[in-house]
This record gives structure tokens, C-alpha cells and sequence, in this order.
């Protein structure tokens, strides 16, 4: 059954081996929370967002330990849900932290597992294009926290423009990908507000056909 073809067409070569993840932690049998099917999320170290209420800042914490694993690596850890992933329609979803900061990895990654596996990305998209153009072709599902588009209210609450995130979704939607997009809208207290999420959607669906949103709140602790 392992030894199915790969989903990257184009296989991991010999500098693969050089490919490394900062790797954090993992979290398994995942169900109902990526979608479809039981996923496997794998966390990364590094983001390039300092969000104000962010739930993982050890992700930005030089001190925090973390461990470089190689795309095999990863697919020794993760090739033991196998049965679920193909029984469910399931998959690896790279987050953390910014999955695309290492879509190199990732793309190194799927062309070790097989091709039925799905490879979902949890990302903001706040990262140069190029990345995000050297995951497409094989991450399968996108789940993209856009916080805001509202330019002030982004930078307000992630020290960061949004340009690139725009320009991302414009990507995305030029790729025709919009139906592999789930764009998730945070009411973030004392920084948005619903009628704020209401023009960051249509924001969004001016950008392109996007049409699957999660609305959710921010539990502040």
C-alpha cells in the first residue's frame, strides 16, 4: 500500500536530505477539525505575525526548543495513520506558525506520500508569493486566517501590512482554487467587530469566488 505513487509528480531529489522543518510538536487523529476525514497536524516554529492575542507564541520564542527533521522524517512519524487517512479521506495539514515558510518542505513531503493522502496548509498568506506558488501544486486544502482586511485593523493587531495577503488570494483564485479555500474570519475583541468581518468577506469575494468562511470568536485567556 506505501509503496503507491507519490502526489508530487515530480519526486524529492538527493538535496531533499538538506530540507529540514522546525519542527514542534504533533497532534493526531484530528477529526472534524481540517475539513473532511482524519488529519494529522504538524506545528512548525516561525511566523511572521507578532498577533496580539496569538495562541502559540512559543512559535516566536528563540528559547523555545524545537527540532530540524528531514521530509522522510516526517513521513516515518506520520505514515502510521495511514489506514486513516485513506478510510476518511484524510491528510497532513502543515501548521504552527506559517506552514509556507517552508513550502519547500512541504513540497519535498509530498512527494514521499501517496497520492491519496491530502496535504492541507493552515497559513495567513502573509508570506512572499513565491512560496505560496511553490506550494500550490500539492497542498490540497488551504485554510487561511485573514484576521482582517481592513489594512488599519490588520496592522493594529498584527504589526504587519497586508498587501501580500491580498495578493495571495488573488493567486489562489487566479489558480482557480477558490472551492480548495476555507477563509476563516476571527471577531477579535477590542480590534474588529462583526460588521467589520462583513466587509472583510466581501472584501474577499471581490478578490474571487471564494465562497466557504468560518466565523469564529477569539476566546481571549
Amino acid at each position: 500500500m506505501m509503496g503507491e505513487p507519490s502526489k508530487n509528480q515530480e519526486q524529492p531529489g538527493a538535496a531533499s536530505a538538506n530540507i529540514t522543518f522546525p519542527f514542534i510538536t504533533i497532534d493526531r487523529l484530528r477529526m472534524e477539525t481540517d475539513g473532511d476525514g482524519v488529519t494529522t497536524l504538524v506545528a512548525s516554529k516561525g511566523c511572521p505575525l507578532s498577533c496580539k492575542y496569538c495562541l502559540n507564541k512559543q512559535i516566536l520564542n528563540d528559547e523555545v526548543p524545537c527540532r530540524q527533521i528531514t521530509p522522510k522524517q516526517l513521513f516515518s512519524m506520520v505514515a502510521i495513520d495511514d489506514l486513516y487517512f485513506r478510510a476518511t479521506n484524510g491528510g497532513v495539514v502543515f501548521g504552527g506558525g506559517e506552514s509556507l515558510l517552508h513550502a519547500r518542505f512541504i513540497r519535498e513531503f509530498a512527494g514521499l506520500v501517496p497520492k491519496d493522502w491530502r496535504i492541507l496548509a493552515e497559513t495567513c498568506l502573509n508570506v512572499p508569493s513565491e512560496l505560496l506558488e511553490t506550494a500550490l501544486p500539492v497542498v490540497d486544502n488551504w485554510i487561511v486566517d485573514i484576521k482582517d482586511m481592513n489594512p488599519e485593523i490588520y496592522r493594529s493587531y498584527t504589526g504587519q501590512d497586508n498587501a501580500r495577503v491580498t495578493e495571495n488570494l488573488r493567486i489562489l483564485a487566479e489558480a482557480g482554487r477558490c472551492d480548495d479555500v476555507v477563509i476563516r474570519l476571527p471577531l477579535i475583541p477590542s480590534f474588529n467587530t462583526d460588521e467589520d468581518r462583513q466587509r472583510s468577506e466581501e472584501a474577499v469575494k471581490a478578490i474571487g469566488p471564494f465562497t466557504k468562511f468560518d466565523r469564529f470568536n477569539y476566546v481571549i485567556r
